[in-house]
């Protein structure tokens, strides 16, 4: 009669903590790309919390081009048993995709090394939230982290059950009156609006559960934050030709209405008055 298994102890509760915090263009969970490769050339750093003894476990670091990532996905607050990804057509386990709503919000991200001073580690490919806490970081080694023969799971199964890649990233640029529109805001916005805007952009023009476009006659509206971005498609260019605002006139009409954003109501309704103007 076989017995039955006992089960095994809870494990006891750990505690971690943060070595670090991270420094992004990436101001929220829905602007951040989903992977490094969709954050090409994304700066930002990583602010190590200084000591002797970070100083000291730095050393050497210089030398490597890459760099492995630990942290805490810090805007999550529940964990989810099955998510649907972005590339899948159904439900996956979470421990069989990248969701980063896991029981343990854990997140590791490849990086670019650009250059260390101090105990700020400068870094590109930056796909992480600004202010996420960082907990580890670790050397990439190629030879030993790359494995060729290793399988991409459901990712390779048929085209009616995942999105497949669109091919070729877009090139994006900006023209005509968004040129003027965007060097205007630049200073006075708190955020990078061109970054925001390119990352999302270069992964296509088509609606998407995690790119907030919309298509129109003869063009497409991307919505970053309070803006709008008005672009069309140019063979395997992206040209963004107009910036407008988000909010609707009775809202930068009303004294009393408050941005939900990071960019002032002032802000908006000066924008739209200076190129009203100029029309």
């Amino acid at each position: 009669m076989a017995h039955p298994r006992a089960m095994p102890p809870h494990p006891p509760t750990l505690a971690l903590t943060p070595i670090g915090i991270v420094h992004s263009p990436w101001l929220d969970k829905r602007s951040a790309p989903r992977q490094p490769a969709e954050a090409r050339d994304a700066v930002g750093r990583i602010e190590l919390f200084a000591s002797a003894e970070i100083a000291d476990a730095l050393t050497d670091l210089d030398a490597w081009t890459h760099i492995w990532v630990l942290f805490w996905f810090h805007l999550n607050d529940s964990w989810s048993p099955k998510v649907q990804p972005p590339r899948s057509q159904q439900k996956r386990g979470v421990f069989a995709t990248r969701s980063p709503y896991r029981p343990n919000p854990l997140g590791m991200s490849v990086l670019r090394l650009d250059r260390v001073e101090g105990c700020v580690l400068h870094v590109r490919d930056l796909d992480i939230v600004d202010q996420t806490p960082v907990l580890d970081i670790k050397p990439y080694v190629a030879y030993t982290d790359a494995v060729q023969t290793a399988s991409a799971g459901w990712l390779d199964a048929p085209e009616a059950d995942v999105v497949k890649d669109s091919g070729p990233r877009f090139a994006v640029e900006f023209v005509g009156r968004a040129v003027e529109q965007l060097a205007w805001l630049k200073p006075r916005a708190a955020l990078d609006l061109e970054t925001l805007a390119r990352n999302v952009l270069c992964a296509g023009p088509a609606p998407h559960a995690y790119r907030r476009i919309r298509v129109r006659d003869g063009y497409s509206v991307l919505a970053v934050k309070d803006f709008r971005l008005r672009f069309r498609v140019v063979e395997r260019c992206i040209e963004v030709f107009e910036i407008s605002t988000g909010y609707r006139p009775r809202v930068l009409s009303d004294p009393h209405a408050e941005a939900s954003e990071l960019t002032p109501l002032s802000v908006h309704r000066e924008f739209l008055r200076v190129f009203e103007e100029l029309e």
